[in-house]
């Protein structure tokens, strides 16, 4: 039975994800947003019971992946496409325009802001696909990733709506219901998904703070973000993330 624990973790994490899409497609962004947790917990678990009971095999990581594509690749899409909705016109608004006004430019506008500004959003299911599969054919990041990977982009989506709900700063929403900033960060997530970029990776061979420093420096500074801002911390940790993984490539050539 040891053998169907690494696959069964992953079929929760992406059944976590399937409940999380259907959350997110009707704003429940809160619940969804427990979901994708839940999923990248299963997720992190099941590689890890594999490599404990050394039942890794083609099978999972294909898998893997699959479930990776739904709770980190398509619910970041959605979410960051009903963002994306919100700061546009409404549905009656969009239908009143294009079938009461004459105006060329009014019509195209809202046709615009409501059918496909949003659609950008999905760009970043569309890198998280190229970065799954990049990732099964590249025999390298074992150690390391190379750009950033599924469930850390996610949260950083994800934590959009949640920074808005329980912190609720009026300029920290301005920020992320602005839609340059939300263009933007799409194009920055697709971009550092898939960037060729060596980013650390939470493995440890030993215990010692001497070959795991850089971690360890991390993850205490992760604890002390998340205790001083919460939610709004999650932005933060994946920047910092970035920046030390950049720095200790700069110190290791050197």
């Amino acid at each position: 039975m040891k053998r169907y624990i690494p696959n069964a973790l992953t079929l929760l994490n992406l059944f976590c994800g399937c409940i999380a899409v259907i959350l997110a497609v009707n704003n429940n962004f809160v619940s969804a947003a427990l979901f994708v947790f839940f999923g990248i917990f299963f997720d992190f678990f099941d590689g890890f019971a594999a490599r404990k009971l050394n039942f890794q095999s083609d099978l999972g990581i294909q898998l893997d992946s699959l479930a990776d594509m739904v709770t980190s690749g398509l619910v970041p899409g959605i979410v960051m496409y009903k963002l994306l909705q919100m700061v546009g016109p409404s549905w009656q608004e969009t239908v009143d325009a294009i079938g009461y006004n004459r105006t060329i430019g009014f019509e195209f506008e809202h046709f615009e802001f409501f059918f496909v500004l949003p659609l950008l959003g999905l760009l970043i299911t569309l890198a998280s696909a190229y970065r799954l599969a990049k990732f099964n054919i590249d025999t390298e990041q074992q150690s390391y990733f190379k750009g950033l990977p599924t469930p850390a982009n996610t949260l950083l989506i994800v934590s959009l709506p949640l920074i808005m709900e329980f912190q609720n700063n009026d300029l920290i929403n301005s920020i992320i219901l602005n839609r340059w900033f939300l263009i933007g960060l799409t194009v920055f997530s697709c971009w550092i998904l898939n960037a060729n970029i060596k980013l650390f990776a939470l493995k440890f061979k030993d215990w010692s703070f001497k070959n795991n420093s850089t971690r360890y420096i991390f993850m205490l500074l992760c604890v002390v973000l998340l205790i001083v801002l919460q939610f709004a911390a999650i932005p933060l940790i994946i920047l910092l993330y970035i920046s030390m993984s950049v720095l200790d490539n700069l110190i290791s050539k050197q």
